[in-house]
């Protein structure tokens, strides 16, 4: 992680700046400068290959350590506990995807989904079962997983934009995922200030209450401008859609992510080869299809945290934090900086809460330096990073939820009305914020 005593580099940050000018400015010209005829520009230059690159600049900086010393700082960041976990993740989320498609659980689901809900009413319904899937699970990257199946059927079936269901669908995600008691990024916020999870959640409840009833306010304002979509009769079994809702309960539960999802694809095997939709080899298919889907995932993940351990290593996290402190004064000033901080620290590594364990030493620092409380540090550094990671179309919960939707993750970002307004609403807090005392 970022040492305190590291010298800070700004050219360190040269393998994030390559990334973005190769994926996104490649992306945004062959999507809207010079289309190329039968493919979508965001496919042109694979995010695989971006990051590649990315990893050989990082390689050839810093000649004072040796290519093997190089490779060892690699290891040590793919290496670290919570890159494990989310790979684990991907693998599992992969299988259940595969299985609860093949079996016609998705389908089965959305349509039961489709026939009970009004039209109108079926995105904000996905946004508020999001958000209480992902507050009980305690992981976006898992709730996107159960759910973008179900979005992208809602959004066949009747006719719905596809990116703004799934866009939908993540931000719910994101939503649960900041204030979840079991999630990451609530356990590195408290742990880091040293303060309860319980009183983090209030005070991280106070901003992210009102950008999600915004939220669910425009989802609803939309769906009612769009008129009622003419629906067809949907098909659906019952006993294929209980795998479902049996993985909802256990979310609901706070049962384990790991347990959820094996239940799941255990629960999809039997009803499956009960209904006749599978057998025992199309099982097992079905499962390395789904596992073989996040492939590309995983090693992007792979490849982010070699990328972000490289620049952490030559001192480019450290030149951040140095930024931090000579830009910014006084308590609302120290807030903005925590946050920003935080932020910054998630666009180069895109994993949340690397970021707050990244951010959290500096940002207590800052705190008691400008006189702010503990817990709103730990709030800021949770809020902004689920921000970043919301955001960013290089991160995990974008990256899963486009590969599930079979469309990029760029074409999400403008449906993600949740971060925006979540940005929105802690500025606001910010600038209020000072005005408390005098």
């Amino acid at each position: 992680m970022c040492g305190m005593d590291k010298k800070p580099n700004a050219r360190a940050l040269l393998p994030i700046a390559v990334f973005l000018v190769l994926y996104l400015g490649c992306g945004i010209y062959f999507e809207y400068i010079a289309p190329a005829e039968g493919q979508m520009g965001f496919y042109v230059v694979s995010v695989v290959v971006a990051f590649v690159i990315a990893l050989i600049v990082a390689l050839l900086q810093n000649r004072s350590l040796s290519f093997d010393e190089k490779i060892h700082v690699c290891a040590r960041g793919i290496g670290d506990d919570n890159i494990v976990i989310m790979l684990f993740i991907f693998l599992m989320a992969g299988a259940f995807s595969g299985i609860a498609s093949a079996a016609g659980g998705a389908e089965s689901t959305a349509n039961l989904f489709l026939d009970i809900l009004p039209a109108q009413v079926a995105i904000p319904g996905l946004f508020v079962i999001a958000c209480v899937i992902s507050l009980a699970m305690g992981t976006s990257v898992g709730t996107i997983t159960v759910l973008t199946p179900i979005a992208v059927t809602v959004a066949t079936s009747a006719g719905f934009n596809l990116p703004l269901c799934v866009g939908t669908v993540v931000g719910g995600a994101m939503f649960g995922d900041n204030l979840s008691f079991i999630s990451d990024t609530t356990i590195a916020a408290t742990r880091t200030q040293g303060v309860a999870m319980k009183d983090k959640f209030f005070n991280n409840f106070r901003i992210a209450l009102p950008a999600a009833l915004i939220t669910l306010g425009i989802l609803i304002v939309m769906a009612l401008m769009a008129g009622e979509p003419t629906l067809e009769d949907f098909d659906y079994n019952v006993w294929q859609a209980i795998p479902y809702f049996a993985v909802l309960i256990a979310a609901l539960c706070g049962i384990n992510v790991f347990v959820v999802l094996g239940g799941g694809i255990v629960l999809f095997a039997i009803v499956g080869v009960a209904t006749g939709t599978l057998d025992f080899a199309t099982a097992f298919s079905a499962m390395g299809t789904g596992t073989s889907g996040m492939f590309e995932t995983m090693i992007v993940t792979i490849l982010v945290a070699s990328i972000s351990a490289l620049m952490d290593e030559y001192g480019g996290f450290a030149s951040v934090l140095a930024f931090i402190k000579r830009h910014f004064t006084g308590k609302r000033g120290g807030e903005l900086g925590c946050g920003l901080l935080t932020l910054l620290l998630d666009v180069a590594c895109a994993n949340n809460t690397v970021a707050i364990v990244v951010a959290g030493p500096i940002a207590k620092h800052i705190g008691e330096k400008y006189g702010i409380e503990p817990v709103r540090v730990a709030s800021l550094i949770d809020i902004f990073s689920c921000i970043g990671q919301g955001l960013i179309p290089y991160g995990a919960q974008l990256l899963v939820a486009a590969s599930l939707a079979g469309i990029a993750s760029v074409e999400i970002m403008p449906f993600l009305f949740y971060q925006f307004l979540l940005l929105a609403c802690v500025l606001v807090s910010i600038a209020f914020s000072g005005r408390k005392k005098k």
